[in-house]
């Protein structure tokens, strides 16, 4: 199993404490450093380059969700998971536009953390069960028919397969596993499709297969 590298950020000491001897009871998780600011996280994403950073959103020089969209703009392979108190869907939008791959509250489950990490790390997003309702409802509340939305009719029939199997949450691996293909092949279906649907991300595809009925909500 890959080893998982960490950066945990967040303004409390004994918050940052109670995560550490969480997450390195997984063997498959190891925290290279703590932040207590977005100017910090920032700076140590930098210099230790973790796959993944947990941060806060509530700091106390810059906000977790301005801190998540600088680090994205610099280092876009670092994965970030939010963990925090807020679960405002301002806050989780904004969160996720800033390019977030995962939501979790600090009332979830240690597994729920774990799980959202362990997510990210493979390239996917996690999004806890009640936010992710928040999210659905606001796309369906979109128009279904917008006539400048691309359509599927664009797409190979081995695009489509692709793109439903990549909105259900499945890895490259898994899906080349699934169809009896290369992950190589995977990748170069996953690119043509995401660019003639003009989609940027998985998230981004997500909410264009539930509006297509590719998947349930």
């Amino acid at each position: 199993m890959s080893e998982i590298r960490l950066l945990l950020v967040d303004d409390h000491e004994v918050v940052r404490t109670g995560l550490r001897m969480l997450l390195e009871s997984q063997s498959d998780i190891k925290i290279l450093a703590e932040a207590s600011t977005g100017a910090e996280a920032i700076q140590m994403a930098r210099e230790f380059k973790p796959d993944v950073v947990v941060m806060d959103i509530t700091l106390p020089d810059i906000t977790g969700i301005e801190a998540t969209r600088r680090l994205k703009e610099s280092q876009p392979e670092i994965a970030v998971v939010a963990l925090t108190i807020h679960e405002d869907e301002q806050y989780f939008f904004e969160m996720l536009q800033a390019g977030a791959s995962g939501y979790v509250p600090k009332r979830a489950a240690p597994e729920d953390l774990i799980t959202a990490i362990r997510a990210a790390f493979a390239g996917e997003i996690y999004l806890y069960p009640s936010l992710a309702k928040a999210l659905v409802s606001d796309y369906l509340g979109r128009s279904r028919s917008d006539p400048q939305e691309a359509s599927l009719e664009a797409l190979t029939p081995r695009e489509a397969e692709v793109l439903e199997l990549l909105a259900e949450g499945l890895s490259n691996d898994e899906i080349a596993d699934n169809l009896v293909i290369s992950r190589h092949t995977v990748a170069r279906h996953r690119e043509n499709l995401m660019g003639k649907l003009n989609l940027h991300s998985r998230s981004e595809l997500v909410k264009y297969a539930i509006r297509k009925g590719l998947i349930a909500p």
